[in-house]
């Protein structure tokens, strides 16, 4: 496996950043991959129109708990304005680049945060 990733997507994965339920979030995303099965859970608390805290769940590869574990460090401090800016060519760069085969994962981060922003506006 480590010959396929870099060493910021192994760093991610092996020791996740923020991975876990926000029980008092204020906004959950859901992302689901049908084809691989993969799935992220999204949690923001929110504060000021600005995220505050970030914790997600991810069921799925090591691209897609890395991809979650970076996700959740950057959005911390975005207004949401900046949020829903967050594109999946931004995760996969902030991953330091994902194999062609594995981009999918990105899109799960870009897809659970429109979730997420939808369902604070729903509240």
């Amino acid at each position: 496996m480590t010959e396929l990733y870099n060493d910021i997507v192994l760093d991610h994965y092996r020791k996740p950043r923020n991975a876990g339920v926000l029980e008092d979030a204020d906004a959950v995303g859901k992302a689901e991959n049908s084809a691989c099965g993969d799935v992220l859970h999204l949690y923001l608390r929110i504060d000021d129109s600005r995220v505050q805290a970030a914790r997600f769940q991810t069921f799925g590869c090591a691209v897609a708990i890395a991809a979650g574990s970076r996700l959740t460090e950057m959005v911390l401090g975005l207004t949401l304005a900046e949020l829903g800016g967050i594109r999946r060519q931004d995760v996969a760069d902030a991953l330091g680049g994902l194999p062609p085969m594995k981009v999918h994962c990105s899109v799960l981060a870009e897809d659970a945060i429109h979730a997420a922003l939808k369902d604070f506006g729903n509240r």
